[in-house]
């Protein structure tokens, strides 16, 4: 792991944008960080809407669904 930050966005209607050195765990409840595994790409979208067929990751599935998300409160 690198000293680089790790920055999350929330996209509007979208994914979490997740950029920096990141292990993402994609095990299961039987076996939890039993699946980590480093991501290579600089920027990750994960799924908000639990739509997405390749889950933990984003694949569009919240445009075809309609997703929404509350703006945050001012």
């Amino acid at each position: 792991m690198s000293d680089e930050p790790v920055e999350v966005f929330a996209c509007p209607n979208g994914p979490f944008l997740v950029r920096g050195d990141i292990t993402i765990d994609v095990g299961d409840a039987e076996n939890p960080g039993g699946g980590a595994q480093r991501d290579q790409r600089r920027v990750v979208a994960l799924c908000r809407c639990g739509a997405s067929s390749i889950r933990p990751y984003c694949d569009g599935t919240h445009k075809v669904i309609g997703f929404r998300t509350v703006p945050p409160a001012r």
